[in-house]
């Protein structure tokens, strides 16, 4: 059974850095590609940025330069650097594999950017 469980969202002013972390647990992390994506108010969910497990990253346009993900296999952690926070990054943000598996999507961690 995997599991993730991301943390550390909270409210930031514009221009401000925020470092997100999931954990997971179970076989997800051995060879897979790892995923952040991230749901607006009305909006659909999409996809942030991914790691593959030999350390190669891709971005969404919008957060390319500002947002670093990276992960610890030994600790079996993804994280997601987000520096240079925008109103327009308020969301929930969510890890799941890319491609993403339905049976995968945790509680996710709310990231607030205002003033």
């Amino acid at each position: 059974q995997v599991q993730l469980v991301e943390s550390g969202g909270g409210l930031v002013q514009p221009g401000g850095s925020l470092r997100l972390s999931c954990v997971a647990s179970g076989s997800i992390f051995s060879t897979t590609t790892m995923g952040w994506y991230r749901q607006a108010p009305g909006k659909q969910r999409g996809f942030v940025a991914g790691i593959r497990y030999n350390g190669r990253t891709s971005y969404v346009d919008s957060v390319r330069g500002r947002f670093t993900i990276n992960r610890d296999n030994a600790k079996n952690t993804v994280y997601l650097q987000m520096n240079s926070l925008k109103p327009e990054d308020t969301a929930i943000y969510y890890c799941n594999s890319v491609p993403f598996s339905d049976s995968y999507w945790g509680q996710g961690t709310q990231v607030t950017v205002s003033s």
